[in-house]
């Protein structure tokens, strides 16, 4: 059982990365019109480099186990997957068009969020300050993100 959890956020991942770039696709493009203010910064370099820090992170949590170490990176991923979820829910609702990556988001990662973090805090695995520690630490990947955008902008 411990199995498939440990491996979850890189299995949801994965299949979010599908979503958005093969099928159906075309996250990039809705990206730029999402953001347009960002658009320069917004490149196929960009999308390779952070997914494949994303993937790398996940196996990162996968290989660590549920360890205690574990637990808290396992945490601190699905936060910021979760994030990623509610935020192409957000750039779909203000654009009024989907989101490639919003089904794989709102289906796989915030249930996955809910229940590993219910069951390591309900499991004494993980406490509520090491919960909330790495709920607030993932959960502000898109605050962080869109600095490190902005930053971009302003140097191109």
């Amino acid at each position: 059982m411990a199995g498939w959890v440990s491996w979850a956020p890189m299995g949801a991942a994965t299949l979010h990365i599908v979503e958005e770039f093969v099928f159906p696709g075309g996250f990039a493009e809705w990206d730029r019109r999402y953001r347009p203010d960002y658009r320069s910064t917004i490149t196929g370099r960009l999308h390779v480099v952070v997914n494949a820090l994303l993937l790398l992170a996940c196996l990162q949590v996968a290989l660590l186990g549920l360890t205690a170490t574990g637990v808290a990176a396992w945490l601190t991923i699905m936060a910021l997957l979760a994030s990623n979820g509610l935020w192409h829910l957000v750039g779909a609702l203000r654009t009024r068009s989907y989101s490639p990556g919003m089904a794989t988001g709102l289906l796989l990662y915030l249930p996955l969020a809910a229940y590993g973090y219910a069951r390591f805090v309900g499991s004494g695995q993980a406490s509520p300050p090491t919960a909330l520690a790495a709920l607030a630490i993932g959960g502000t990947y898109h605050l962080w993100g869109g600095f490190l955008l902005h930053r971009g902008r302003r140097r191109g």
